[in-house]
């Protein structure tokens, strides 16, 4: 790649380091960058109303310059058209699902706030609705959309990275 495009899409499972790498790649190029939990979460863990999710992430995406850090299926329909770039997070089960544990545990234990506030607790960390149940029901579907996505000749560009080192590398080439 001779230039990072103005409209990338981080994307991968529950607990790949998507934000991480948002972030890291908004500081290397100085696009904007949208942590997508910031505008779908509100206090007490209450989701947006889907509507409102599709407003906001519209007026995001309908922008020139802009990162997102994920992209939820309700709303997949108005990234994939304007985005240029996927970065795709492409890691194995065990090393996503072992940095999510790692943090929603600790999450649970410092109290540390997450996205507007939230906490991780140990009912959230136990229940039906845990973030580790979500990783394991949604990894095939999100790993499947990566790979169709890159075999894919129509769309945008999409750059599968099967381990943290590959995407510490490229984030360095963009220096």
């Amino acid at each position: 790649m001779t230039a990072l495009p103005d409209r990338v899409l981080v994307y991968g499972v529950t607990g790949s380091g998507k934000s991480t790498a948002a972030l890291a790649l908004g500081k290397r190029s100085g696009l904007p960058v949208t942590l997508v939990d910031e505008i779908t979460w509100l206090p007490g863990w209450v989701p947006v109303e889907g509507e409102v999710q599709r407003e906001l992430i519209g007026d995001i995406v309908a922008g020139e310059r802009w990162v997102l850090d994920s992209s939820y299926g309700a709303w997949l329909d108005l990234v994939l058209p304007r985005v240029e770039l996927v970065v795709g997070l492409d890691y194995p089960r065990w090393l996503s699902f072992a940095r999510l544990v790692r943090r929603t545990v600790s999450g649970a234990v410092t109290k540390e706030p997450r996205c507007n506030g939230n906490v991780e607790t140990w009912r959230n960390v136990l229940s039906r609705d845990s973030i580790l149940i979500w990783h394991v029901r949604s990894f095939g579907r999100k790993r499947s959309r990566m790979r169709a996505w890159a075999a894919s000749a129509e769309g945008p560009e999409v750059l599968l990275f099967r381990r943290p080192r590959e995407l510490e590398r490229w984030l360095e080439s963009l220096a």
